[in-house]
């Protein structure tokens, strides 16, 4: 009986061929572990900066927000400035000022927000706000979107990503009570 007799591609192995393979599997690998993922924010705690009263009718209330901010993605992000919306019954209340920076690979920082809340906001809606402080419970929404990119060496990609929070604070010592954070990144071209 004969040998069997294989075509002359399957009798050689090929040094291309194994590093072609390798690369796309090291390509695909690199793909799947290096996703981008969507940030995460948390609301740690709020805490009075300032509080002004000008007669007649003039009321200045500073906040500081503490946001723990983590950035889940290999590799680093920068980000500009942004405004945070604070509403309070779906109407705009205050903002919050998101000054530009970076965050390191797969970190977690806290970020210490300067809000301003409107004074004649509050007082269009004094007598919600006063039921809130006595029932001990307020709930509030706040909306942002930052663009940024994240950057290895020479390559960066631009992204944008926002964040939609539902927080319920106790109005009276300013505790943050339980909070909700959806968000959403979205790759740009």
């Amino acid at each position: 009986m004969g040998s069997a007799s294989f075509p002359p591609s399957r009798r050689r192995w090929s040094w291309g061929s194994a590093l072609a393979g390798a690369a796309t599997t090291a390509a695909a690998t690199a793909l799947v572990l290096c996703r981008p993922r969507d940030p995460r924010f948390e609301v740690i705690s709020i805490s009075l900066s300032a509080f002004h009263f000008h007669p007649p009718a003039a009321l200045d209330i500073g906040l500081t927000l503490t946001v723990h901010a983590t950035n889940p993605n290999v590799v680093p992000v920068r980000y500009g400035a942004s405004t945070v919306s604070i509403l309070y019954g779906g109407e705009h209340l205050g903002t919050a000022r998101l000054d530009a920076g970076g965050q390191p690979a797969t970190s977690c920082r806290l970020l210490h927000l300067p809000a301003r809340l409107d004074g004649v906001e509050l007082a269009y809606r004094a007598g919600s706000i006063l039921s809130d402080v006595a029932r001990r419970h307020m709930e509030l929404d706040a909306v942002v979107e930052i663009a940024g990119e994240a950057a290895v060496f020479l390559w960066s990609r631009p992204f944008s990503v926002r964040i939609d929070s539902h927080i319920t604070v106790d109005p009276v010592f300013l505790e943050v009570v339980e909070q909700e954070n959806r968000s959403e990144m979205q790759l740009l071209a």
